[in-house]
């Protein structure tokens, strides 16, 4: 499913992560090997621009952390990030360039772009979301089935199996989704689509759509 890749959905120049999905096809086969990621990369990083603040937890110097923020580690914090008051990072996160955190906001075992923003109350658990896209206020990237079986990607009619049992979102570049919205287990947003406040998404929502309901796209653009 072409539709679903790597390629289809990211411009990997936008990601301090871009080694680690230059040898997957699918976003979701990146999600095991995170936290490994990160350990192999932060030891890496330039300590003139990095200051390792804990263990396995890396800041960029210019990066801006709120006192009241939770880190722990793995996780890799990029150059101009800001990270809000009482966000609650769980470990196994890479938070891009420019990206926003915002307060009450938690992220598991995640990967944001340059420049991405869940600015309030958001969860983002197990997720990749690509570079410039932006989450509402109280979007949850929701990444358990509630019978605990393994996620399907359902796409033009065909259930693709995944192999994994967390998942969340998988959201490509310049994707916005709007405030309270509900992507389920197994969704993938293509690029530059609009998914409405208090949606219900799950599956593959088209590149260049505006999503309004399940199943139904309100327009192309």
């Amino acid at each position: 499913m072409e539709k679903l890749t790597i390629k289809k959905l990211y411009d990997l120049d936008h990601t301090i992560a871009k080694e680690l999905f230059l040898s997957i096809t699918y976003p979701w086969e990146a999600l095991s090997k995170i936290s490994t990621y990160i350990l192999e990369l932060g030891a890496t990083l330039d300590s003139d621009k990095f200051d390792k603040i804990a263990d396995d937890i890396w800041v960029a110097k210019s990066a801006k952390i709120a006192p009241t923020a939770s880190l722990n580690g793995p996780l890799i914090i990029d150059e101009d990030a800001e990270v809000r008051h009482c966000a609650f990072i769980r470990g196994s996160a890479i938070v891009g360039k420019n990206a926003v955190v915002g307060n009450s906001t938690e992220l598991k075992n995640c990967i944001l772009f340059d420049n991405v923003q869940v600015p309030h109350y958001n969860y983002v658990g197990d997720s990749i979301y690509g570079y410039k896209s932006h989450t509402g206020a109280g979007v949850i990237a929701s990444n358990l089935k509630s019978d605990k079986s393994l996620v399907t990607v359902m796409c033009d009619g065909e259930k693709v199996e995944t192999g994994v049992k967390k998942f969340g979102a998988m959201i490509g570049d310049f994707v916005e989704v709007g405030c309270n919205s509900v992507m389920n287990p197994g969704t993938v947003i293509g690029r530059n689509s609009n998914v409405y406040p208090l949606s219900f998404v799950r599956g593959y929502v088209e590149e260049n759509s505006i999503y309004k309901r399940l199943g139904e796209i309100a327009e192309k653009r």
